[in-house]
């Protein structure tokens, strides 16, 4: 039995897009961001921390600039996504310590952290005459065919470790998120929870940056919830449905980039930004 030439088309287009490697390593690094982004990202939307994505993702940009830097200067290979995993992780706790133990609001610290990790990162590019800003560029705008095995593996654990992390730790998460003080007085340890939350964030933000950049990776922490709390019921079905939603825009974006030869990172953003506005509409509809 044949199949219709349309499909038949479709068929061999899949086939020859998942036949390079690079693509088979693009839809697993997509997959594995398009689950951990909206889960960690559900979190944050709900607590008015929407930004710390794009906060983390700038600081992780310093840590790139400190791996190529530490290469250039050593003559040693030293792992840009490794140096930009510490340097994220380091911000994201000093964004929670100057929300803690000084007067500044949170926005306040992410913008304290956010442009002292650019800085840096300009810092390091000028003191080799701009030798690393050609390896830097990738990670500001994404890049597929830069994804390495070792890339993915990285990103498969990262990803496996903070699902790990949200299952247990989500009563508390959820009772922070939503009731702090009554979370205190509950016993949970608020601090804690706190750090946990960014600390994931960080985690995300570096696993993502290489497939979406710097400019981009916020917008899977965002987008996605956006879309899914405009129809879910509850806290549930919205981490259910932004994951949803996220997979959807990274199979068809990853999917329309290799099609058309477009950059993969704004593409995924793109096709997020379309799911949201359907679901707004949707709700829209609802209501009249």
């Amino acid at each position: 039995m044949s199949l219709p030439p349309a499909l038949t088309l479709v068929v061999a287009f899949v086939a020859e897009m998942l036949g390079y490697p690079f693509m088979q390593r693009a839809f697993v690094a997509g997959v594995c961001i398009a689950v951990v982004a909206p889960l960690v990202g559900s979190f944050l939307i709900h607590r008015q921390l929407a930004m710390i994505g794009d906060t983390l993702a700038h600081t992780a940009f310093a840590g790139v600039a400190v791996g190529l830097f530490l290469s250039s200067l050593l003559e040693t290979p030293v792992s840009p996504s490794l140096t930009a995993l510490v340097v994220a992780v380091v911000g994201a706790l000093l964004i929670q310590t100057l929300s803690e133990y000084t007067d500044v609001y949170n926005d306040v610290s992410m913008v304290v952290v956010l442009t002292g990790g650019f800085a840096v990162g300009t810092i390091l590019i000028s003191l080799t005459g701009g030798g690393i800003a050609v390896g830097i560029n990738q990670y500001l705008f994404g890049s597929l065919s830069t994804i390495t095995r070792g890339d993915v593996e990285l990103l498969v654990a990262l990803s496996a470790l903070v699902v790990a992390v949200v299952l247990v730790s989500y009563r508390p998460l959820v009772f922070v998120t939503f009731d702090e003080a009554a979370a205190r007085v509950g016993g949970v340890d608020v601090r804690w929870t706190n750090r946990l939350l960014v600390v994931l964030t960080a985690l995300v933000v570096v696993g993502a940056m290489q497939m979406l950049g710097v400019i981009l990776v916020a917008a899977m922490l965002v987008v996605p919830v956006a879309a899914a709390t405009q129809v879910a019921r509850s806290f549930k079905q919205s981490l259910v449905l932004a994951v949803v939603a996220a997979q959807v825009a990274v199979l068809a974006g990853t999917t329309l980039s290799y099609a058309y030869g477009v950059a993969t990172g704004g593409t995924i953003v793109v096709v997020a930004i379309g799911v949201y506005a359907g679901a707004v509409s949707l709700t829209l509809l609802g209501r009249r």
